[in-house]
């Protein structure tokens, strides 16, 4: 049974929460609480497997609540968010402080979107509860000015072949490694970088933002037949499949599911090996499943600089761990040391 705690401030919101989440047959609502300062102690004296947490509760919020209880006795925290412009960018600031996902609040019963979203909710706090042990890691500091010179055009400082472009792809725990990455890169990185982050609709943009403000690159959402720039970093849209044509243009794709993603790792990955092969950079972060394993593997048949993060730094090690268990993967790192090694890669 998954113990449930909601943190909600409006009584009605908080109710329907309730009675979504308390329909399913392996859910328990242990508690329903009306700010932050209920919820760390809540947290305390409950023992929830997973948490939902909204936003903006008066007094303590719930991005101080979030940093409180990841501080003090660390659980899955899933945001449940409004999608007004305050509330998304907001969200991003609680992935920040260690929530793990975020998923749009559910629309009212009778409402055309209310049943997809309402299975959202449910199926986010399910995958959560598997995630047993939260782990962290620190955001390193930003690189001074000297550290961002010397990634000018060209080949490599050694002689061989610099890579093309960067391909990433992610699911849980994905957007605060990507935020480590991208953060210690510099402002004149010489090459496209191309993203599948698995995200609930609706937050993409407002997660394009967040990436902007904290890492200072270029950072936007993809669009169709977009001639990709040095240092500029491509985000997949909602429900639609990122590739890329063998002369570096963007082609998004309306192409089926592929084990029920849109975007999918795999779609981004295999079309980065079939247009770029060799000269790219497959890189495939913390999720859950296996999107893009096999297709980072065969990057790696390619030639191409593969990279899966490390067990330790992951939230989740499904997708990054299967690459590795089938021999996907030229290097296994942390993000810190990702960013490292794509600074490397352009320069050596």
């Amino acid at each position: 049974m998954i113990k449930v705690l909601v943190a909600e401030d409006s009584p009605t919101i908080r109710a329907f929460l309730v009675s979504i989440l308390e329909t399913q047959p392996d859910m328990r609502v242990v508690g329903a609480v009306a700010n932050g300062e209920e919820a760390v102690a809540a947290v305390q004296d409950l023992k929830p497997d997973v948490v939902t947490m909204d936003i903006h509760m008066p007094g303590m919020d719930g991005f101080t609540a979030t940093r409180r209880i990841m501080e003090t006795l660390p659980v899955p925290i899933v945001i449940v968010s409004g999608m007004m412009t305050d509330q998304v960018a907001a969200t991003f600031r609680a992935v920040e402080a260690g929530a793990l996902a975020f998923v749009r609040r559910p629309a009212g019963i009778g409402h055309v979107d209310h049943d997809a979203e309402a299975a959202e909710l449910v199926m986010t706090v399910r995958l959560m509860s598997e995630v047993k042990v939260v782990r962290r890691w620190r955001r390193p500091p930003p690189l001074g000015s000297s550290s961002r010179a010397g990634t000018g055009a060209g080949e490599a400082a050694g002689g061989r072949r610099r890579p093309r472009l960067v391909a990433i792809g992610a699911s849980t725990g994905g957007p605060m490694a990507l935020q480590t990455i991208l953060s210690s890169l510099p402002a004149n990185f010489p090459l496209p970088i191309l993203v599948v982050q698995h995200i609930a609709n609706g937050f993409v943009e407002g997660f394009a933002e967040w990436l902007r403000l904290s890492s200072g690159l270029e950072v936007q959402v993809a669009r169709d037949f977009t001639a990709t720039l040095p240092g500029h970093v491509y985000l997949a849209p909602d429900d639609r499949h990122l590739g890329i044509d063998r002369n570096g243009v963007i082609r998004l794709s309306d192409a089926a599911p592929e084990s029920g993603l849109r975007p999918a790792v795999s779609h981004l990955f295999r079309s980065v090996a079939d247009q770029v092969g060799a000269d790219a950079v497959g890189v495939l972060l913390s999720g859950m499943g296996a999107d893009g394993s096999a297709e980072l593997t065969h990057l790696h048949a390619l030639g191409a600089t593969t990279i899966a993060q490390d067990k330790a730094s992951s939230v989740v090690h499904g997708m990054p761990g299967v690459a590795i268990d089938m021999g996907g993967a030229s290097h296994v790192l942390n993000p810190t040391e990702i960013g490292a090694k794509l600074v490397t890669l352009v320069r050596d």
